[in-house]
């Protein structure tokens, strides 16, 4: 071992253990097992085995272990935006696509087809962009998977401000934030603009985060580490002191991620931003209270009495087949068309062929500007998935590449068509849109949403 280094060797590294030990020790906490300490035995730690501890340190060591259970915090709560509780629906687990007979694929096919007809599947092409990210798509120094996230960010906050989003007086609420690049923009955008707030949603610690660039001191950022699914925002600090209208965003965010921020924004939030004793308002009411006029300023109109609680969504849609019954807000979409969640599991696993899900060589594929696309962005995982269907010689037999990939798309508009319906149901005005080019993204299609103003009640005289 080096001086001054622990004296284990690991094994699968082939090297010595390279921790500094405690002075007069030769190994470090890790393994101080192997030196005899009067007898001292050290344990797998019960909530994380792949760290030990000394057995008579036990439960000194629980108190303050990373693997021990955080105190909630107060936006928390149980399943709030799930959706679906009668469990009588849950759907059974199905076999794989590459296992299903030939008769019963060629009828899923068809009840696809049939369930598509007459709805607006051809979407209009909206490619924007936004003058702060100018000068960083024609720098030089950005690499060619910068310039996609760059095209993308831009594209969005086009389509933000085409809507008049970008505005003083709202919080957004970025989710799936990572990093918090699309935010960072946003702000960047409104750089001149009073009173606004963002809170930056993700389940899992990031690093790299870009939030310590934000210095201004009338902007504020706050991370809320919480699975969306948990997520009530009526109880976040600081949309309950100042009660902004939130702009629901996201870049990509994977499959029931999407269903989830939708239900967190328009029902739970909607429902309960006039106080959790209150009975929930008509829907219809709902849209009045969530309108916003586009040639009007939010900034000094936020009262307790015109409280607007959701201006608008945002939302560049990815990993369909990351969907789930359960969290899915066109349920009721599907079964309006006869469809149920048998039919939702293998059409969310043939939306996987629309992007790279049937390449006809895996050497194509992989050395594609979709699949660096893919690499790059959030929908690596689509690969994984896709060599797992495409090896099927029964999928190989009947379909050509082109065919699974229409079928493939036509099972996201089905799904994407269930999310619209939803949102106008609820008294928004939605729409889908391409936002990028397919050589910057296969995932290229933005889900917008803007209360609708003919849902407005007349007044009463």
């Amino acid at each position: 071992p080096e001086p001054g280094r622990c004296a284990h060797f690991v094994q699968r590294k082939g090297r010595f253990c390279r921790m500094v030990p405690a002075a007069g020790r030769r190994f470090c906490g890790e393994h101080g097992h192997e030196e005899e300490q009067n007898d001292r035995k050290r344990i797998p730690c019960p909530l994380d085995p792949k760290h030990t501890v000394y057995e008579d340190q036990l439960q000194k060591h629980l108190k303050k272990c990373n693997s021990r259970e955080k105190p909630k915090p107060v936006y928390f709560v149980q399943d709030i935006n799930a959706g679906l509780k009668d469990v009588a629906e849950i759907p059974e687990k199905q076999v794989p696509l590459s296992s299903l007979p030939i008769e019963e694929l060629q009828n899923l096919i068809i009840k696809l087809k049939k369930a598509s007809n007459g709805l607006e599947l051809q979407l209009k092409e909206q490619i924007l962009s936004h003058q702060v990210l100018q000068e960083a798509l024609n720098d030089p120094k950005n690499g060619e998977s910068a310039f996609k996230h760059l095209k993308q960010q831009a594209s969005i906050l086009g389509n933000m401000e085409k809507l008049h989003l970008l505005g003083p007086g709202r919080c957004f609420v970025e989710f799936g934030a990572g990093r918090g690049k699309l935010s960072h923009w946003v702000d960047i955008a409104l750089e001149n603009v009073e009173s606004v707030q963002f809170l930056l949603v993700e389940r899992a610690t990031t690093r790299f985060k870009v939030d310590g660039k934000h210095k201004r001191r009338d902007s504020v950022f706050e991370r809320l580490q919480v699975d969306i699914q948990h997520l009530c925002l009526n109880k976040v600090p600081i949309l309950e002191k100042k009660k902004l209208p939130v702009v629901g965003i996201g870049k990509h965010l994977c499959g029931a991620a999407t269903d989830l921020a939708l239900r967190c924004l328009v029902e739970s939030y909607t429902t309960c931003c006039d106080g959790e004793d209150e009975e929930p308002a008509p829907k219809r009411c709902r849209a009045a209270q969530t309108e916003v006029a586009p040639h009007k300023s939010a900034g000094n109109e936020s009262t307790t009495e015109d409280h607007k609680p959701v201006a608008g969504i945002v939302i560049a849609l990815c990993c369909h087949h990351k969907c789930d019954w359960t969290h899915y807000v066109g349920r009721d979409f599907f079964k309006s068309v006869g469809l149920g969640p048998v039919e939702f599991h293998y059409f969310r696993r043939m939306s996987s062929w629309a992007t790279c899900g049937m390449q006809e060589t895996t050497s194509k594929a992989s050395t594609s500007e979709e699949s660096e696309d893919q690499t790059n962005d959030t929908e690596e995982h689509e690969q994984t998935l896709s060599r797992t269907e495409s090896g099927s010689d029964t999928l190989q037999g009947i379909l050509s590449v082109e065919e699974r990939k229409e079928i493939g798309c036509l099972c996201k508009r089905l799904i994407d068509h269930g999310r619209i319906e939803y949102l106008q149901q609820q008294g928004y005005k939605a729409a889908l849109q391409y936002y990028t080019e397919p050589a910057v993204s296969l995932e290229n299609v933005l889900l917008t949403a803007v209360p609708n103003p003919s849902l407005i009640p007349e007044p009463t005289i």
